[in-house]
């Protein structure tokens, strides 16, 4: 089945989990509101100008965890899920997952934001698969720490073709959706690239190399 992927942020949300995920951090008090809310918006800038240092940034997203149990972490993400995200969810994206699903097409989301925002999320939106920036638990219990090659720029490429080799699937007939300038490795190598809201830089790419543009937006 040709494989249908999606970015996330920005793209079948109308902004961006990562972010409001310290936002709402900020406000329930798991962190120094001032100095964590000013690293956050530094880090979303250098992600927006395609300078980010992807490291440093998942072990500040995920601080907030750091040395709590995966329960408790799990009820303060229902909060946030209800308060941040659901607000954030594109009817247009519902309808092109369940447009692709009625096709047979395999769904997968590939994100750099960080597994323990996004799992739940791909659930909501009913898509089976993800790839997302893997985080360490040990004993039931967050480290803060990531896990693996990161899921961002050039590492999604690394961590589909992993997937691919591991699975069975291919990039034969795929498509790929994404608004940032940051997923034009991946946009690249699939067989249909599709710019969702792009940005400026995306969009003068997508425009050069004849991709199609769309938008989700209602």
């Amino acid at each position: 089945m040709p494989l249908a992927i999606f970015d996330l942020d920005n793209t079948l949300l109308a902004g961006d989990s990562d972010h409001a995920w310290g936002e709402f951090a900020c406000e329930l008090g798991l962190v120094e509101a001032a100095s964590f809310g000013q690293r956050n918006d530094a880090f979303y800038r250098d992600y927006l100008e395609g300078q980010l240092d992807i490291q440093a940034y998942l072990r500040h997203a995920l601080a907030p965890v750091a040395r709590q149990s995966v329960e408790q972490a799990a009820l303060w993400h229902r909060q946030f899920m209800a308060e941040k995200v659901e607000p954030m969810i594109l009817s247009a994206g519902l309808a092109l997952i369940e447009q692709h699903r009625q096709r047979g097409d395999t769904l997968l989301i590939i994100t750099a934001t960080n597994r323990f925002i996004t799992a739940p999320i791909a659930e909501r939106l009913g898509v089976e698969h993800l790839l997302a920036c893997d985080v360490e638990i040990r004993d039931g219990y967050y480290t803060g720490e990531p896990l693996g090659t990161p899921t961002y720029a050039e590492g999604k490429v690394v961590v589909l073709r992993d997937w691919l080799a591991r699975t069975g699937h291919e990039l034969a007939g795929s498509c790929f959706y994404s608004d940032s300038h940051n997923d034009i490795p991946l946009l690249e190598v699939v067989a249909r690239a599709v710019a969702v809201d792009p940005d400026p830089r995306l969009r003068a790419h997508a425009e050069a190399r004849g991709w199609e543009i769309i938008s989700l937006r209602d």
